[in-house]
């Protein structure tokens, strides 16, 4: 997912929530929400041992990314360009279900 995408996204989703909830949004969100830019830190130096996935809570593909690690090097170079997007789509996730539990 491109930035620009993410951010309209992200506040389309802002947008919805009710005025005097939008701070608890906020600091829900921001307690919660992933770094893409430390996320691709975490895989370029533990993404053989498949903390960037842990850390996204996609704990299966993390284990299987640990017990191959990195899918003998293939998957962490091919993370190395897919987990910014996937960490986007993390955090709109997450903000969909801060603001299905506000409202």
């Amino acid at each position: 997912m491109k930035n620009d995408a993410y951010l309209l996204e992200l506040m389309s989703i802002y947008r919805q929530v009710p005025e005097e909830k939008k701070s608890d949004f906020m600091t829900r969100f921001n307690a919660q929400a992933r770094n893409p830019v430390v996320m691709f830190g975490f895989s370029v130096f533990l993404g053989y041992f498949g903390i960037d996935r842990f850390l996204l809570g996609q704990i299966i593909l993390g284990i299987l990314k640990l017990i191959t690690f990195g899918g003998f090097g293939i998957w962490v170079l091919v993370d190395l360009f897919l987990i910014g997007g996937t960490t986007r789509e993390k955090n709109l996730e997450i903000a969909r279900s801060i603001t299905a539990n506000t409202a």
